[in-house]
């Protein structure tokens, strides 16, 4: 009798390969609603299609059965960020988003300094920012730069407790994203709980722009 697949691990292994923090992270990945992983989970099941499309550089037998080689034939190495003009990868832009609440200069309309190639982060919508402060530690460190993607759904109806990108007319931050018991408010939440940093309410009408923040890696160049 064949061993069965089992597929919940299998999702564990792309969230290990691709260091995706938490079912969300991985629901943004692989392009799908964050009620679908869950779906996958408790039933056990998975679109295989979507994971052979999103997963290119993984070996599929260490995927599917965790052993062999974590990369596949193509790769002889771990694959490590790389800078180029050549349109590869997602745009960088050398915009900061304050770990904390500092009114910037909130010019939005810059060109990409350069692209930057790194799986899994090379998708439609991609672009790779600053993140300067030090509010979000130990999630995300001061100088680290992040990979983000506009959202259009209405703030109210987004994963509560995830970290977004927030812009308004003054400011852009990150900071985790709850609603405020009072109506119409957003509450934006360091990770820092160090009490030099606290959460803060703002009016979800002053918010014109929401970024999911996809991942995190050390400033290389």
């Amino acid at each position: 009798m064949g061993n069965i697949l089992d597929k919940p691990l299998v999702l564990d292994r792309i969230k290990e390969y691709y260091k995706l923090k938490g079912n969300a992270e991985l629901a943004r990945f692989l392009g799908v609603a964050p009620n679908t992983i869950t779906n996958w989970y408790g039933r056990k099941t998975f679109d295989i299609d979507v994971i052979y499309t999103k997963c290119v550089d993984i070996d599929m037998n260490w995927l599917l059965t965790g052993e062999g080689s974590m990369l596949c034939a193509e790769s002889n190495e771990e694959k490590h960020p790389s800078v180029n003009q050549n349109y590869e990868g997602a745009p960088y832009f050398n915009v900061d988003f304050i770990g904390g609440f500092d009114v910037i200069v909130n010019d939005q309309t810059r060109n990409p300094d350069f692209y930057i190639n790194y799986p899994p982060y090379n998708q439609e919508g991609v672009v790779w920012c600053n993140l300067t402060g030090h509010s979000m530690e130990p999630e995300i460190s001061n100088g680290d730069i992040i990979a983000l993607r506009e959202v259009t759904t209405p703030i109210q109806y987004l994963p509560a407790g995830e970290i977004y990108g927030i812009v308004t007319e003054e400011y852009r931050t990150v900071k985790r994203v709850r609603l405020s018991q009072k109506e119409g408010f957003a509450r934006l939440i360091p990770s820092n709980k160090s009490e030099e940093f606290c959460e803060q309410e703002i009016p979800i009408s002053m918010i014109l722009k929401v970024y999911a923040v996809l991942g995190s890696i050390r400033k290389f160049f």
